[in-house]
C-alpha cells in the first residue's frame, strides 16, 4: 500500500480532475484476493483519512470501502460521508444500523460469493432479476434499519462474481437498475471484461472501453461512476450528458 503522502496526493489529483467521491479501501477486492483484518484495514486507511480531510475541498465525499462495522466506525469518528459495503450488508450485520445512526450515504453492491473465489464458476438463471432482487430486499432492510432511502445507492457489482455474458447482460440493461428508485452507481473501471473482449491484458489499456461504459451510463440513468481516470470518463460523461439532455 502506498504511503499516506502518495495516497493523498493522488487524491487531490483526482479531485483536481473532476472526483467529488473519493473511494479508500484498506483490502483488495480482486478476484482471488485474501480478506484483510479490520485492524489492518485501519492501519492502511485511518492516517490516509485524516490528512485527506485537513486539505481537500469541503463539498467532497470520503467514501470508504469495507464491509466491517468496526473499520467503518473508525472512518466515521473522521468525518467520513458514505460506505461502500461489497457485501450489500450481509458480512457485518450492525453495519446497516452504524451506517443509520450516523446519516451516512451507503452503498449497496451485488456480489456472488467472496472475492477469493467469485470467479471459480459464477452461475445464475436470470443475472438481472437476481441481482434486483437481491439489491431490492437488502435496500428494504436497510430503510427498516434506518437508513433514509435518498441515502441509498446501488451496484450491481461489474465483475463481482460474474462472467463476461453476465456483465455484458447487466450493461445492456442498466436502466433496469436506474428505475428501482434509489441512486445507482456503476464500477467497470479497467475490468477485465474489457480485456476478454478486446484482448488487451494490461489493465492501463482498457480506459477506452471504460469510457464507452460510463457514456452508456448515462444514457441508462446512473449517477456515480467509480473510476480509476477521471478526466477522460468525466469527458466521456459530460459530453453523453449534453447528448442525453440536448
Amino acid at each position: 500500500y502506498p504511503s499516506t503522502k502518495c495516497a493523498v496526493d493522488k487524491a487531490m489529483i483526482m479531485i483536481e480532475q473532476g472526483a467529488t467521491i473519493i473511494d479508500i479501501g484498506g483490502e483488495s477486492t480482486r478476484p482471488g484476493s485474501e480478506r484483510v483484518s479490520a485492524i489492518e484495514q485501519k492501519r492502511r486507511i485511518i492516517d490516509v483519512i485524516s490528512q485527506l480531510t485537513k486539505v481537500m475541498p469541503k463539498n467532497t465525499i470520503i467514501s470508504v470501502d469495507t464491509t466491517s462495522s468496526e473499520v467503518a466506525e473508525a472512518a466515521i469518528n473522521l468525518g467520513v460521508g458514505m460506505i461502500n459495503d461489497i457485501s450489500g450488508g450481509k458480512d457485518d450485520n450492525n453495519m446497516m444500523s452504524l451506517v443509520a445512526d450516523n446519516n451516512l450515504y451507503y452503498c449497496i453492491m451485488h456480489m456472488q460469493g467472496s472475492p477469493k473465489t467469485m470467479q471459480d464458476n459464477p452461475k445464475y438463471k436470470n443475472v438481472v432479476s437476481e441481482i434486483i432482487d437481491f439489491l431490492t430486499a437488502q435496500s428494504e432492510k436497510a430503510i427498516k434499519c434506518g437508513i433514509s432511502k435518498d441515502k441509498i445507492i446501488l451496484d450491481p457489482g461489474i465483475g463481482f462474481g460474474k462472467k463476461t455474458e453476465h456483465n455484458l447482460e447487466i450493461l445492456k440493461n442498466l436502466k433496469e437498475f436506474s428505475s428501482l428508485g434509489y441512486y445507482t452507481l456503476l464500477g467497470t473501471s479497467r475490468k477485465k471484461i474489457f480485456g476478454e473482449i478486446s484482448g488487451s491484458n494490461n489493465p492501463a489499456d482498457r480506459v477506452s472501453g471504460t469510457c464507452a461504459t460510463s457514456a452508456l451510463g448515462v444514457m441508462s440513468g446512473i449517477n456515480i461512476y467509480r473510476v480509476h481516470d477521471v478526466w477522460q470518463n468525466k469527458q466521456a460523461i459530460d459530453i453523453a450528458y449534453s447528448i442525453k439532455n440536448n
